[in-house]
This record gives structure tokens, sequence and C-alpha cells, in this order.
């Protein structure tokens, strides 16, 4: 609704008049303001994201599309301390095509732990590679039931559970709670699905070092690997790997050994404090 006041208008009605109309516009369209606003903010905090990073300075931390401080609000994370020359190994772990073993060998050579973000299906499927990564003092965390874009379910209920269903099957399997790590597929999230993680006791885990590494019928070289993952690493770092990527399960050992060389070492993600 518009109401406008002229300077004849004024002059007819008088001033006193006119004062008491221009309050009433006030009265009235204040309201619609508010409202307005509250619609913006609901629509910003369901709008859907992909995670990105911005690699500004070779060897230093990228900026994310959301900052460490924003997302610590909402128990969420793309970085450790940067600080301290420590990395968080992740990979995410859709299904088992036979390159774990090799990435598992890798990491108990250089006694690093790792958190494996796995879906139900690989529960099914692999359960004694499930097995083996507790056993072996690695994290299992939740990278949701079935893989879904979480960004477009709406229903908090629906939400929590494509979480709580993969809780199950890991408490089944295991005869342990999960470890409360989230990992959206895909990297798409929303500020509500951040919280809705929050409000379920998880961190959602992002990350600051990845590269493309997830289709296996067009894998990157083992030069093409180093060229991306060396150079970029950073104090702090949490690296995102596929465990279905062959090139990973290649290169890992030496890999790990170049990290090392370069004065890093690694940690869990149990380790991080928000």
């Amino acid at each position: 609704m518009f109401i406008t006041i002229t300077r004849d208008t004024l002059y007819r009605i008088g001033a006193g008049a006119g004062v008491c109309v221009l309050l009433a516009a006030l009265f009235l369209l204040l309201p619609q303001q508010q409202e307005q606003a509250a619609v913006t903010a609901a629509e910003a905090d369901t709008a859907a994201a992909d995670w990105g990073l911005s690699f500004q300075v070779q060897g230093q931390p990228p900026a994310g599309n959301a900052s460490a401080e924003e997302l610590r609000g909402y128990q969420a994370l793309y970085l450790g301390d940067t600080d301290k020359k420590t990395i968080y190994l992740t990979f995410d772990a859709g299904y088992e095509n036979g390159c774990t073993p090799a990435i598992l060998d890798a990491l108990k050579k250089h006694h690093a732990p790792a958190c494996f973000f796995v879906v139900g299906n690989y529960i099914d499927t692999a359960p004694e590679l499930v097995q083996r990564m507790v056993a072996e003092g690695h994290l299992v965390g939740n990278h949701t039931l079935h893989h879904p874009d979480m960004s477009a379910i709406a229903d908090k209920a629906a939400f929590a559970a494509e979480l709580t269903g993969l809780e199950e099957k890991y408490t089944a399997l295991t005869g342990q709670p999960m470890p409360k790590f989230y990992r959206p597929p895909q990297g798409k999230f929303s500020r509500e699905n951040l919280r809705q993680a929050q409000e379920l006791g998880y961190t959602t885990v992002f990350w600051s070092l990845a590269y493309v590494d997830w289709y296996t019928d067009n894998q990157p070289t083992e030069e093409h690997a180093f060229s991306k993952l060396v150079p970029r690493i950073h104090n702090g770092a949490v690296v995102l790997l596929h465990s279905t990527s062959e090139t990973n399960a290649r290169i890992l050992d030496e890999l790990l050994t170049r990290w090392e060389e370069a004065g890093y070492t690694f940690g869990s993600l149990n380790e991080l404090s928000l």
C-alpha cells in the first residue's frame, strides 16, 4: 500500500492533520516492512548453497563461501587450528569398489587417523571394512542414509531420518553409538540444514582441500593429484578425498610421506573444538 502526501494536500488539511496522516501512513507501512524482512530472513535460511573455496595464497588456508566464524555458530567447520601444522584426513565413501583396503593400509603405516563419511549402502555392502575402520582407530561419520541433496529437504523429520537412519545401521553393526560428525552430500547445504544438524548433536564438517577425484571412469594421473594436493596443503587443513578413487589408493602412502616431510602431522576430528 502506498500513500502520497503532497504539499498541496497538507495546505488544504492543515499542518496538524498532515502530521496525523503521516503517522498513520507509517503505522500502515511498518507491519508490511517487518513482514517482508521476516520473509527475506526465512528465505536466506533455507537458500541452498554449494560449499566452495577460494585459494588466494599458495600454502595458506583458503576462504570458504561461509566464514569459519559463521560456521562456528552452527557447530560447523572447514578448518582446524591454522597455527598448527596438523592435517585432518577425511574420506567420502558412497560405495565400495575395492580401493579402501589400500587406503587403510597406508593410513595404518603412517599412524594417521581419518574420518570415513559413509552412507547406508556402504554399511550394508562392506560391513567388514566399516568394522576395520573402527578397529584401527578411525572415525566413521554420517554421510546420510541415502545420499540425497539435503538442502532440498524442507521437512525437519525427513532431514533427521537421513541421519538417524544411518546411526541405527552403524550401531547395529558395531554395537557403538555413531560419532557425531556429518558431511552434507555433494557439499550442498543451507543455514537451516546446519541448524537442524546442530540440534541433532552433530558437527557439520566441510573441507579446506580437495580435488576432482570422484569420476571413477576418468581418474586423474598421479602427477595431477600431487600437483593439487601438495602445494595447497596448509595448517589445519581438513582434506577431502574419495575412497572410490584408484588414484588415491595408489598415491596415499607417498602423499602422506610428502606431507610428513613438510613437517605436518595427522590429527583426528575428535581433537577439534568449536
